[in-house]
C-alpha cells in the first residue's frame, strides 16, 4: 500500500508530537518558526548594539505574525469519501467524491487532499494532489471519476487532508477518511444452452420429465380416471370410443447445476474489461453467465470452491438468487496451497445425485483432475470448462523455457484425454453455444438403458 505523506511541512519537534495520539489540531508551521526566530534576533541585535534600528525593523515583523494569529481554528478539517451507490458492472464509470469542510469560523487559506486509488478504477489525476481554498463553515467536493475495468471489491481510499491557515502560520493535523468499498460484478459473457437437462429432479420447473403429470408435453391418450381435470378430456377421442379418454402429458421439472470453480491456480494476465483475461477472469464471468442463464429458466444453481476455503452457495431459484451469485463471485480469490482440498462438500448431503456439475477449471493443478475423475466415478453428471487462456505462457523466459512450456502443453493434453476416456467432456469456453454438444451427450448418456447384472 502506498504511504500517504504530509501535504504541508511541518517543524522537526512538532512532527514528533503529531504522531502521536494525542496532541493539538494544529501545529505551528516553519513559517511561524522563522518569522519567531527572525524577530527575535532583531530584537536581542538591537538591545545588545543599542540600534534603534534593529528594533524597528523586527516591528513589522512581530505585528504581522500577531495580526495573523488574532484568529485561530480550533478544530481540522472534516473529510469523507461518498460514492454513487449504483450497481456496477466492468465498464461502467464510478462517480465517486472527496467531501471537505470547514466547520470553524477561520477561512483555509488551502487545503490539501491526497487519495488513495485501487487499480482498477482508473481515477481521473489519481495520482496528484488536490488543492483548494475553503472559506469557513463551507463546504467543497472533489470528483473522483473514472471507468471500472475489472470486478471484485475494491477500495476506495484512503483520502487525507491537511489545511493552512492564518497566512501559512499553521497547519492541522492530518484528516483520514475512511475507504470506501466499491463493488463492480463481472460482465456476463452471452451463453445460452439449448440442449436439455440430463436429469430433472425437482417438482415444478421447464425442464420435460420422464413422469406423468402437469406439464406442457403430451404423453399420449388413456382412459378417465377418478382426479383427472375436466379441461384434459380429448372430446374426439372419448366420442369415438364412447368412453371419456383425457391427454396425458409429462410434468415440468426445474434441475440443479452445480458451478464448481477450481481456484487453486491462476495464470494468465489480467487486462481488466478491454483487455486480456486471466484464469480467474474467465472463470468468474463464465459462472455469472451460465448462472444468469439456468436462473432464468427456472432450474436451482449452487456454486461450490474447489480450493482452501471450499466456500459454498446453497442453491436456489430466482433474480435474489442471481444476485446473490454475483455477490458471492466477488470474493473469488486463486489460492496456491500445497495441502489437499477440503473435498466433503462433494458429498452425497451436499451434492445431490442428480446435479448438473459443471467444473470451470484451468487443468493446472494435477489435483483437479484428481477431482474431477473421482466425480466422474461417483456417478455425477460432469462437464468440465477448460478456462485456461489461449496465449497463457510463462512471464520469466530463458533459453529453456519454450521447452520446458511445450513438455507441459503435451503433458496437459495427455490428461484432457484420459479425462475423456474415463466419461468426462472437457470443453474450452467460448461464450453462446459452448455446452451445447457436450450437454446433449451427456442428455444422452443419461436416458440411455442400463444394463443389468442377472
Amino acid at each position: 500500500m502506498t504511504t500517504l505523506r504530509s501535504a504541508v511541512p511541518v517543524d522537526d519537534d512538532v512532527a514528533a508530537v503529531d504522531a502521536g495520539p494525542i496532541g493539538p489540531d494544529w501545529v505551528p508551521t516553519k513559517a511561524l518558526g522563522r518569522a519567531v526566530l527572525l524577530t527575535g534576533l532583531l530584537l536581542i541585535a538591537g538591545v545588545v548594539l543599542g540600534r534603534v534600528d534593529l528594533v524597528v525593523l523586527a516591528i513589522p515583523f512581530a505585528l504581522g505574525t500577531a495580526f495573523a494569529l488574532r484568529r485561530r481554528p480550533n478544530e481540522r478539517p472534516r473529510i469523507a469519501i461518498t460514492a454513487d451507490d449504483a450497481q456496477l458492472a466492468e465498464g461502467d464509470g464510478v462517480s465517486a467524491a472527496v467531501v471537505i469542510g470547514n466547520a470553524t469560523p477561520v477561512a483555509y487559506d488551502v487545503v490539501v487532499v491526497r487519495a488513495q486509488t485501487p487499480r482498477w478504477l482508473r481515477i481521473e489525476k489519481a495520482d496528484r494532489p488536490y488543492v483548494r481554498t475553503l472559506a469557513s463553515d463551507a463546504v467543497d467536493d472533489i470528483p473522483l471519476e473514472g471507468p471500472a475495468v475489472r470486478w471484485g471489491r475494491h477500495r476506495l481510499g484512503p483520502a487525507v487532508a491537511q489545511a493552512v491557515a492564518c497566512d501559512g502560520l499553521l497547519a492541522s493535523r492530518l484528516s483520514v477518511a475512511d475507504p470506501y468499498d466499491v463493488k463492480v460484478y463481472p460482465v456476463t459473457e452471452p451463453f445460452d444452452a439449448d440442449e436439455a437437462m440430463p436429469r430433472a429432479a425437482g417438482l415444478v420447473g421447464g425442464h420435460r420429465s420422464r413422469r406423468p403429470g402437469e406439464g406442457g408435453e403430451l404423453a399420449g391418450v388413456r382412459v378417465f380416471a377418478p382426479g383427472d381435470r375436466l379441461r384434459r378430456i380429448d372430446w374426439r377421442v372419448s366420442l369415438r370410443a364412447r368412453q371419456l379418454h383425457v391427454a396425458a402429458t409429462l410434468s415440468d421439472r426445474d434441475a440443479e447445476v452445480v458451478l464448481l470453480l477450481d481456484v487453486l491456480a491462476e495464470a494468465g494476465r489480467s487486462g481488466g474489461i478491454g483487455g486480456t483475461a486471466s484464469v480467474l477472469d474467465t472463470t468468474v464471468r463464465a459462472a455469472a453467465a451460465i448462472s444468469e442463464h439456468y436462473l432464468h429458466r427456472g432450474d436451482r444453481v449452487s456454486l461450490l470452491e474447489y480450493g482452501t476455503s471450499a466456500r459454498r452457495l446453497r442453491p436456489a431459484t430466482g433474480r435474489r438468487q442471481y444476485l446473490t451469485v454475483l455477490e458471492w463471485l466477488l470474493d473469488v480469490r486463486a489460492e496456491p496451497s500445497p495441502y489437499e482440498p477440503y473435498d466433503q462438500v462433494f458429498g452425497p448431503h451436499l451434492l445431490s445425485s442428480n446435479a448438473l456439475v459443471v467444473v470451470l477449471t484451468p487443468l493446472v493443478d494435477g489435483r483437479s483432475a484428481a477431482m474431477l475423475a473421482r466425480l466422474a466415478r461417483g456417478g455425477r453428471f460432469v462437464v468440465a470448462v477448460d478456462t485456461l487462456p489461449t496465449g497463457a505462457v510463462p512471464s520469466r523466459r530463458s533459453n529453456w523455457t519454450d521447452v520446458a512450456y511445450g513438455l507441459w502443453r503435451l503433458e496437459r493434453d495427455n490428461t484432457i484425454g484420459q479425462l475423456r476416456e474415463h466419461g468426462v467432456p472437457v470443453v474450452r469456453w467460448a461464450g453462446a453455444g459452448s455446452l451445447d454438444l457436450v450437454l446433449r451427450d451427456v442428455a444422452r448418456l443419461a436416458s440411455a438403458p442400463k444394463a443389468v447384472l442377472r
